[in-house]
């Protein structure tokens, strides 16, 4: 019984935890950056307005905290130098339009 009551607080305790990585996101802003910096690249990748990339069958992003790598790593590779906020805002959008990490 010990063992299962451990086993549940350490999955609400992660799932908290989860659930705060977005708290603070300014998901408006997010899309603005999204819309203005990663449709035309994402677009030109996998056609139409570019969100096949976020819906597609084999996704690479797994997690909120995998999704905030992921656009870490765009922000790096096309050098668009956005602040961990600005990050997280984007983040947050996709989350929030997307992947449903976390309610």
């Amino acid at each position: 019984m010990a063992k299962i009551v451990t086993i549940l607080f350490c999955l609400f305790s992660l799932s908290a935890t989860a659930n705060e990585l977005f708290s603070k996101a300014d998901v408006a802003a997010g899309k603005a950056l999204h819309d203005k910096n990663c449709i035309s690249c994402h677009a030109s990748s996998f056609g139409g307005d570019g969100s096949g990339i976020y819906t597609r069958e084999y996704a690479k992003v797994k997690t909120s905290k995998g999704l905030v790598a992921q656009v870490r790593n765009c922000n790096t590779m096309i050098g668009l130098k956005w602040f961990e906020d600005e990050e997280l805002n984007v983040a947050a959008y996709l989350n929030q339009a997307y992947y449903k990490f976390e309610k």
